[in-house]
């Protein structure tokens, strides 16, 4: 079959009646009216989300909690612009113990630092609330554990918020691989290849970039994020990549990880950013950073897939997040956005641009919701990936990114330290779902409603 009449002819491999239906699907639907949500960390990403439920005539914002004052007057000013009464406030550093007891809550959205997302999510799901747990969900091994746990003592629902999972090329190509397109699965990578430095250094004088102060004089993620550098060896934010690609692969569905390895490089471009903006004799200057500049680690499937992942953020480099799918009949990288399927493509080992099966294999909530998502941040990702969470809550749904799949992707980061630790030593992948990944079916984005 010649390109032409591939891309026409071409359709969904999973036929009505052969759809693998979500887990939510044949539950009762039960809607309320409106949706009561809570925001514990409301800096830069949580005002992002509570901008995103602002929109929303079916949200209330009921409680907001910050230990930052400017944070809670900004964003009780934004709820108050809506036409909204403005929101109770909790500023204590345990305060959202006290918050998550509330009646008058359903659902509680987390954007704090990485530390406290597990104490957090775990007081809010033992109060019954539905969480919105920004990437990622746990720092160690234990907290994951904690986290899985809590969900099943409690029955109570946890969603990773991982917009990348919604972005619209990744999902053009989750529906390729489901039709088929690629073959039989075989290989991806991906990663977070972001110079970050001038997030992680900052002194307070411009919101990014130019300052070395971090801590206690840093301002907004360098007042926490950096720390993490320092401490740590590993890949340590490896669900923007990893989250698509879990799709794709079907892992916790089907599919799972079973080992990784990894390595990291020598660390150098902290300290010379700290040199060249601050001067060899600044107090920073002195410190060591324990992570690596460029982080790759190897993940084995049960069902036969390799997967790499690369965390650069220390380093001179355009934003990448090095997504690439490989299957027996193809292969698509979004570096120079290009696709080659063997029996499609019209020359033979040459690339092609992604623009026209992007445009044909566009997913369906993509195409409903492409006016509605204009306004959000990320190239429309965060209106994705908040509406799907406050639908779950809204219909008392299980959500699509549930907690073993919260726990399996953040996961990465803790092996990948052991793993470093030990010379690059092989690593075996916990099993969260205690064996239910055999029988878990696929629930991501099979329709376009939620």
């Amino acid at each position: 079959m010649d390109r032409r009449n591939f891309l026409k002819q071409s359709s969904f491999a999973f036929v009505a009646g052969s759809v693998l239906q979500p887990d939510w699907a044949s539950s009762d639907y039960q809607e309320k009216a409106n949706v009561r949500l809570a925001f514990i960390g409301v800096g830069l990403r949580g005002r992002n989300h509570l901008q995103q439920a602002l929109y929303r005539p079916d949200v209330e914002i009921t409680a907001i909690a910050d230990i930052d004052p400017a944070a809670i007057k900004e964003s009780n000013q934004m709820i108050q612009k809506s036409g909204r009464k403005a929101a109770a406030v909790y500023s204590g550093e345990k305060d959202f113990e006290k918050l998550v007891q509330r009646s008058d809550i359903d659902g509680v959205v987390i954007s704090t630092p990485w530390q406290w997302h597990t104490p957090m999510a775990i007081a809010a799901m033992k109060a019954g609330k539905y969480v919105g747990l920004e990437v990622p969900a746990m720092v160690t091994l234990k907290e994951a554990w904690d986290l899985v746990e809590t969900h099943e003592k409690t029955g109570t629902h946890l969603m990773l918020l991982e917009n990348v999972c919604y972005r619209r090329d990744v999902m053009a190509v989750l529906n390729m691989v489901r039709q088929g397109l690629f073959g039989e699965m075989l290989y991806a990578h991906c990663g977070y290849e972001h110079d970050l430095r001038p997030v992680k250094f900052n002194d307070g004088k411009q919101p990014y970039g130019g300052g070395v102060e971090f801590g206690e004089k840093g301002l907004s993620e360098a007042h926490w994020r950096t720390q993490h550098s320092v401490d740590r060896n590993g890949d340590l934010y490896p669900t923007h990549g990893i989250g698509p690609v879990a799709e794709w692969l079907n892992i916790n569905r089907g599919n799972r990880f079973i080992r990784l390895s990894s390595m990291a490089t020598k660390s150098r471009g902290l300290h010379k950013y700290i040199v060249d903006n601050g001067g060899e004799n600044h107090p920073n200057a002195k410190v060591s950073f324990k992570l690596g500049d460029i982080v790759t680690t190897s993940i084995q499937c049960q069902n036969g897939e390799n997967v790499v992942i690369i965390h650069d953020t220390n380093s001179p480099r355009p934003y990448s997040l090095g997504f690439r799918a490989q299957g027996t009949e193809g292969i698509w990288m979004n570096d120079g956005n290009q696709i080659y399927l063997a029996k499609v493509s019209p020359k033979h080992d040459q690339w092609e641009p992604f623009a026209d099966y992007q445009a044909k294999y566009d997913h369906p909530l993509w195409k409903r919701f492409e006016k509605d998502a204009e306004n959000a941040g990320h190239g429309g990702m965060d209106f994705f990936v908040l509406r799907t969470f406050i639908e779950s809550v809204k219909r008392k749904l299980p959500p699509p990114i549930d907690v073993y799949d919260a726990v399996t992707w953040s996961a990465i980061s803790p092996l990948s330290e052991e793993s470093i630790s030990k010379g690059g030593s092989l690593i075996e992948f916990p099993d969260f779902t205690k064996g239910k990944w055999s029988n878990r079916k696929p629930v991501f984005a099979l329709n376009d409603d939620f």
